[in-house]
């Protein structure tokens, strides 16, 4: 691909991996046409403000917004679908505008089928509608690459939300409950700082390398207690893993709990591989490959998580004024 200036279309462009792209390709100098639901939030306001985004806000169940996004024969499109609104159709129509317009290279964000590789395991029903998405792209036969992400270094938060709470304890600890093996590797990158690099190499690779390849994105493979290490060493606290079930002590929406469920099952009870026996082979080299610079659970830990801690409203890190010149390791045990 030349240096010339590229138009790309950023579908959800205020979420993780929309926001991290839609930085990434303003930097360069690329013409972003961003879609946001809102405008609300200091992600969204962070992307309205950047020099060469032009924002379309609204529902993507209004089509006129569709059309909006790919007028002018934009030449490059990400697309990241979610949760609102009947998930497969939006996506659809997306895809029907990208090829309409001409879309030379479209990166679609979508995520495993695990019932496609053994019948013992269930496909997760939010990834379920990415899987129909992707299975239409490539019906007609667009030039795209699809990647696919690890679990979100971001997920973590002290907040009673369900499984990746870090729960704080009464001697200044961290718990972390979840239904894995302790000695399970999975697959981790931070969205906000390493999707958007990642993708937009792939563009500037162009659709000759990277046309019908499927990419795990993932920087590390890290199990539950090393993750439990990783922060223990950043926040200079001891952090304990505890394999058990997914709790729930705030209302979750009935489709979010269904997915937890399965996603329990799948790859906790039943131990499959997250990305799928194929994806999971690449670990983190294709990863690498498109984007060195990427940021690690600890560095994530100490740096970010604090931040996105007091961003949501909690005050622990104030009494934490421990001696940090003096940094442990922490032993956990699950």
């Amino acid at each position: 691909m030349t240096k010339s200036v590229k138009t790309v279309v950023v579908v959800n462009s205020s979420g993780r991996q929309g926001a991290s792209f839609a930085r990434s390709a303003d930097a360069v100098g690329w013409r972003v046409r961003a879609h946001m639901k809102d405008k609300v939030g200091i992600v969204a306001e962070d992307i309205c403000s950047l020099t060469n985004v032009t924002v379309f806000e609204g529902p993507l169940t209004n089509p006129k917004i569709i059309d909006q996004l790919f007028e002018g024969s934009p030449d490059l499109a990400f697309i990241n679908t979610v949760h609102w609104g009947n998930e497969v159709a939006i996506g659809k129509a997306l895809v029907d505008a990208a090829k309409k317009a001409g879309v030379k290279h479209l990166v679609y964000s979508s995520m495993p089928n695990h019932a496609a590789f053994d019948k013992k395991w269930k496909t997760l029903p939010m990834w379920a509608t990415k899987v129909k998405i992707e299975e239409y792209i490539r019906e007609l036969g667009l030039p795209a690459t699809f990647v696919y992400t690890g679990i979100y270094h971001n997920n973590f938060t002290s907040l009673n939300y369900p499984l990746f709470q870090m729960e704080l304890q009464e001697d200044d600890s961290f718990e972390w409950q979840a239904p894995f093996h302790p000695d399970k590797k999975l697959p981790w990158l931070d969205a906000e700082h390493d999707v958007g690099p990642a993708v937009l190499q792939i563009f500037m690779d162009g659709p000759r390398k990277w046309a019908d390849k499927r990419i795990p994105l993932a920087y590390q493979y890290l199990t539950p207690l090393e993750v439990c290490e990783a922060f223990g060493r950043a926040l200079y606290r001891p952090i304990r893993y505890v394999r058990g079930p997914i709790t729930y002590q705030i209302p979750v929406p009935t489709g979010y709990r269904e997915h937890l469920q399965v996603f329990e099952d799948t790859l906790g009870k039943r131990d499959a591989p997250y990305f799928g026996p194929d994806l999971e082979a690449q670990g983190t080299q294709t990863a690498e490959e498109l984007w060195e610079g990427n940021r690690d659970m600890e560095e994530y830990a100490k740096e970010i998580f604090p931040i996105e801690e007091r961003n949501n409203g909690c005050r622990w890190m104030d009494d934490d004024e421990s001696d940090k010149d003096d940094p442990k390791v922490y032993q956990i045990s699950a």
